[in-house]
């Protein structure tokens, strides 16, 4: 059993958590979880900075003191966690006792290395970012970061020779080229170094609120030099033992703290005589709507009301599919929906229903014994295969230098071992297996569906804890991820026949952006972003008009126009012919939220046994009709010249309901 250490940078405590937050620290408990399956003993930290400026300002603000304010908004940290169920191991305080000892011993170790001496600053100092800067490094007289105003300030300080660092740094970093990723972060930090490091303050005699400088009590000790210190203090410095857990082997931090973790951390970590963290993984910036987070726009998204809306695994799932980790990204509402429907609702949510509902109809609720060397199977077993490497190669692999962590790489993965299943049912045809007697195949069939869910459910654990579990009790099994193999949990034919299942219960029910609570779309998007011609610019109309070609503008339809019409696929659960009707059938189509009756004029094209279970498209908010003195509550698209050639379906299976676009 290896030890692992992961951390969180510890948040600031004058706001409240936003999705910023959230993002940061799902990446890391996805981390953990996984480590953890792989059989590793890890300690997950995350925690609250509470010492400095803003907070002392802040309290003043509100009429109360830093330590209560501190302690109120540091529970709302703990609280968010739970919620989006973040699994560390602990949450340290800055305020804690044992963490003003582990800064002491830092602080002694690098004074008695020679790195610490008493001066005099002078300088452009930013309130809000707790950043000194020079001349040269502010834009039009404020901080080149968050681009507020800078105040001069001249102080007695006590100060760390971090100018004495610089050609240490750039050695580490090149006997160690995995230490600061992804690469782009790297050549960053080198090209800030070569700049040439300055001697950085390390008191400030202004602020109250802080851990007083040892010796020197009219001084505190500089924000970031107490932050830092956290790591150490977590892994139990500078008690014996702390040797077990440090150096920790993963930060994962923002590309806005890059400079103070890979440039001051490691500098006060080799003048105090301490090994440095193996890998600094930074990440992008989150826009909402294309646009920066701000307070001012209205625009921080919270995330624990996503949660609560969409589901928190959603949330989770949504957060490291959409954007390569590293990547600057944007949290769009729209998006999230787009992305939870296609993967979620129609993707393993459609596939658990299907396959449970099946087992339920076809074999009283017991999962059969089936062929697990099936050879329909194999592009299923084929995907479940690669899992184990697609996680190791994207969270682990040491060898891919500079590349940061790719959560993207396995959730494709478990998106294709998803897709691959679903395909293999729809080919497969299970309804017409049973209709025909063809007992075996069928057993077949729902083995093998069931067992991509039990490999599913396993590797989704890390992204989706809860609805893993979910997963895994709607085919009968309980999910104990810390006792598999993780390698040999993707093995095909593990699961065991005979299992009773309980009924179905759906998994991932369908969004609709119309439904989504206003606080959550923060900037609507347009739904249609195409403009009709009513719409065009001044400078448009005065233009000379295209030219017509076969339709004139009059036969035209504004996209608004096709948007009222509402497609939707549906499955045919029930087929039969009108009496006295060669041309139409009578047809039970399943739309996720009812069952709606279609009279179809597909009669001498499909018999009604050829279309049971088949997925096709209809019109849902056509006024119902009467054919035959049959009442039709919509409309199925098909093709053809005189007579029906072909019904129009999607290309692979979808959950009942689901809109077409």
């Amino acid at each position: 059993m290896s030890s692992f250490y992961i951390t969180t940078p510890i948040y600031y405590v004058n706001d409240v958590p936003h999705i910023g937050h959230a993002y940061t620290t799902i990446a890391a408990d996805v981390m953990a979880r996984y480590r953890r399956m792989r059989g590793d003993d890890v300690t997950f930290l995350t925690g609250t900075d509470e010492h400095g400026q803003k907070i002392e300002k802040a309290a003043e603000a509100k009429g109360t003191t830093p330590k209560e304010l501190a302690d109120r908004l540091s529970a709302g940290f703990r609280q968010v966690w739970e919620k989006l169920e973040i699994s560390n191991d602990d949450f340290i305080r800055t305020t804690e006792p044992r963490h003003k000892a582990a800064v002491y011993e830092v602080f002694r170790r690098m004074q008695a290395a020679g790195d610490i001496y008493l001066g005099e600053y002078e300088g452009l100092y930013c309130v809000p970012c707790e950043s000194f800067w020079t001349e040269t490094q502010v834009v039009d007289g404020n901080c080149p970061d968050c681009g507020r105003g800078v105040d001069t300030v001249t102080e007695a300080s006590w100060f760390f020779r971090l100018s004495a660092f610089g050609d240490r740094l750039l050695a580490h970093m090149d006997a160690h080229p995995e230490f600061i990723s992804p690469k782009s972060r790297a050549n960053e930090v080198r090209q800030f170094i070569h700049m040439g490091l300055r001697d950085l303050s390390i008191s400030r005699t202004g602020v109250k609120w802080g851990i007083p400088m040892p010796d020197d009590p009219e001084h505190v000790m500089y924000v970031w030099l107490d932050a830092l210190v956290n790591y150490l203090t977590a892994a139990g410095f500078p008690n014996p033992g702390y040797e077990t857990r440090w150096p920790a082997q993963v930060h994962v931090i923002g590309k806005d703290i890059l400079r103070f973790h890979a440039i001051y951390w490691p500098a006060f970590l080799i003048s105090a005589g301490l090994p440095l963290p193996e890998r600094i993984v930074s990440h992008g910036w989150w826009t909402i709507d294309g646009e920066k987070m701000s307070k001012s726009k209205g625009n921080v998204i919270d995330p624990v009301a996503v949660a609560e809306h969409f589901g928190t695994d959603a949330m989770r799932y949504f957060l490291l599919r959409e954007v390569p980790f590293g990547n600057d990204g944007d949290f769009s509402i729209a998006r999230m929906v787009e992305m939870y429907n296609a993967d979620l609702a129609n993707g393993i949510g459609n596939l658990l229903s299907r396959t449970v509902s099946m087992v339920h109809k076809y074999r009283g609720g017991t999962v059969p014994a089936g062929d697990a060397a099936d050879a329909a199977a194999a592009p299923v077993k084929e995907a479940a295969a690669l899992l184990p490497s697609s996680f190791h190669t994207g969270l682990d692999d040491p060898q891919r230098t500079g590349r940061g962590l790719k959560f993207d790489e396995p959730l494709e993965q478990l998106r294709q071992l998803v897709w691959a299943a679903n395909t293999f049912i729809h080919d497969s045809a299970p309804w017409t297996l049973a209709r025909e007697g063809d007992d075996a195949r069928l057993d077949t069939v729902l083995y093998n569906a069931v067992e991509a869910l039990r490999v599913a459910a396993t590797y989704f654990y890390p992204v989706m804890p809860e609805m893993a579990g979910r997963i895994s009790a709607a085919i009968g099994l309980t999910l104990d991820p810390y006792a598999i193999d993780f390698d040999a949990a993707a093995h095909w034919g593990q699961y065991p026949a005979g299992t009773p299942l309980p009924a179905p219960e759906p998994l991932f029910p369908r969004q609709d952006l119309k439904t989504v609570p206003d606080h959550l779309t923060v900037k609507t998007p347009q739904e249609n972003p195409v403009s009709d011609t009513s719409a065009e610019t001044p400078a448009a109309q005065a233009s000379d008009p295209p030219a017509a070609t076969e339709a004139t503008r009059d036969d035209y339809v504004s996209i608004g126009d096709f948007a009222k019409i509402r497609l939707q696929v549906g499955t045919v659960r029930e087929a039969e012919r009108v009496k006295k009707s060669e041309k139409l059938l009578k047809l039970q189509v399943d739309i996720g939220t009812e069952v709606r009756q279609i009279v179809a004029g597909i009669g001498r094209m499909y018999t009604p046994e050829e279309m049971l279970e088949r997925q096709v498209v209809i019109i849902t908010n056509l006024r119902p009709a009467k054919l035959m003195g049959v009442e039709s509550q919509g409309m199925l698209l098909a093709a053809g010249a005189d007579e029906v050639e072909a019904l129009l379906a999607p290309s692979g299976p979808v959950t009942p309901g689901a809109r077409v676009r």
